[in-house]
């Protein structure tokens, strides 16, 4: 018995996490869609940051049930080895890119805001994505190239960036990955 515990700890420690959804990618690129046609029209810089907090505040929310619906439909523990490991890789990027949020608000440095996030999710992505299916990773990668163009082109640019990277790259990535993985 200890012998069969150990192979079965030794294979969950090297799977990768499958329960990405693809379907909750794709309602997140809907949801950044809409927060980008919002933002684009608010008059201050302050209501446009809100409008982009409040689609930060939700993608997590639609991702991470999204997951646990495709995780309990599958029946794949979701804090297995795979799963736990891409959290703890997902995880420290986005707080960082939330504690430089902070700083560059209060700063009133909103037009770096869009490229960092950008560069900070892709980090995260790839980082997370070592554990996941192999084009998750990837789609990392094209969230830190719009990240880099982000940073060096005019701050009118940023919402559709935002909205082409958030929104176009979650639903290209998601539609594949839903139709390859099971949801």
């Amino acid at each position: 018995m200890d012998n069969l515990a150990f192979i079965r700890d030794t294979m969950e420690r090297a799977g990768t996490f499958t329960a990405v959804s693809g379907w909750g990618m794709v309602i997140v690129g809907i949801a950044a869609l809409t927060a980008a046609a919002i933002a684009v029209r608010q008059p201050t810089e302050v209501g446009w940051l809100n409008t982009w907090l409040a689609a930060a505040v939700l993608a997590p929310l639609i991702m991470i049930a999204a997951i646990i619906r495709k995780a309990r439909a599958a029946r794949l523990p979701l804090m297995s080895g795979a799963g736990r490991k891409f959290l703890l890789s997902f995880s420290p990027p986005v707080i960082v890119g939330a504690l430089l949020t902070i700083e560059l608000y209060r700063l009133g440095m909103y037009a770096v805001l869009p490229g960092l996030w950008l560069l900070i999710y892709g980090t995260a992505v790839v980082a997370g994505g070592a554990y996941s299916v192999r084009v998750v990773p990837v789609m990392g990668l094209c969230f830190m190239v719009a990240g880099a163009i982000a940073l060096f082109t005019p701050p009118t640019m940023n919402d559709f960036l935002m909205a082409a990277a958030f929104g176009g790259l979650h639903i290209a990535f998601g539609i594949p990955i839903a139709r390859r993985h099971g949801g």
